[in-house]
């Protein structure tokens, strides 16, 4: 199950999705996000289906890579699916004593499903064609004209990347620890609710250790390379739109404003 987590993971490549300016690819990324809220039928889900498989063809990054990310989150997406089936009221299709399956319930429970997966579909292309580096560098350069009002961009840009790239070691680290503990004995499979629960605080205590240890030696690695975030910062590759940046953002336009389009034809 660890394993299948993408989250935060960057997938190398040298494709004109990894060669994007990373502040294109942020602001895409909420462009599409925000298309997937003006959907309101399946129609329209045929246009965002055929922009992920464009993307992930180019990016050549392997679609059973990035559904193997989804897996993780099928729970999530399975709850959605049951509260979206027996919570709306509607035309009774099936009965079993108190629970009702409507008509309505069941076609917002298979539209909500699917827009979680596109939306983690989505989303996980981002990190996975995006360098923490370059992530860092776009947010910081997005964020930079609120540093009028006073907010660190660089402190929460860096934050956020730093949060990222540590889960895929985090995730490395927890197989690491529960492989040790069940050799040691320990159970994380059987047992209810409660002493599953129970049965984590072997695995989380070394995990928070080793979690504030490596914070820790990170802080102490940057002091020691003088680093010092801010207005002074040089960087080795400064970040320049590029013609092929324009076009795809342009081409995002124009998408976004067709999934408006069929929303109020």
């Amino acid at each position: 199950m660890l394993k299948d987590i993408t989250i935060g993971q960057f997938f190398p490549g040298d494709t004109i999705i990894h060669r994007l300016d990373p502040r294109i690819k942020i602001i895409i990324v909420s462009l599409f996000i925000a298309s997937l809220f003006f959907v309101d039928s399946f129609i329209p889900y045929i246009f965002v289906l055929g922009f992920i498989l464009a993307v992930v063809n180019i990016s050549k990054v392997p679609l059973k890579f990035i559904l193997k990310g989804l897996k993780p989150l099928l729970f999530i997406i399975l709850i959605t699916f049951i509260i979206n089936v027996l919570m709306t009221k509607g035309e009774v299709l099936v009965e079993f004593g108190p629970l009702v399956i409507t008509k309505e319930g069941l076609y917002l429970a298979v539209f909500m499903a699917l827009r979680l997966v596109f939306l983690i579909t989505g989303t996980s292309l981002l990190t996975l064609t995006t360098s923490p580096i370059a992530l860092t560098d776009g947010i910081e350069k997005l964020l930079s004209p609120f540093k009028k009002i006073g907010l660190p961009a660089h402190e929460l840009a860096m934050m956020m990347t730093i949060a990222l790239r540590f889960i895929p070691t985090l995730l490395e680290e927890t197989d690491k620890i529960m492989k040790a503990q069940m050799a040691r004995g320990a159970d994380f499979e059987s047992g209810n609710i409660l002493s599953r629960a129970k049965n984590l605080v072997p695995l989380l205590v070394p995990l928070f250790i080793n979690a504030f240890r490596r914070a820790d030696e990170l802080a102490t690695a940057m002091e020691a390379r003088c680093y010092r975030g801010g207005d002074n910062r040089t960087r080795l590759n400064e970040l320049k739109l590029k013609r092929l940046d324009i076009v795809s953002l342009i081409s995002m336009t124009i998408f976004f404003g067709l999934i408006i389009y069929t929303r109020y034809i």
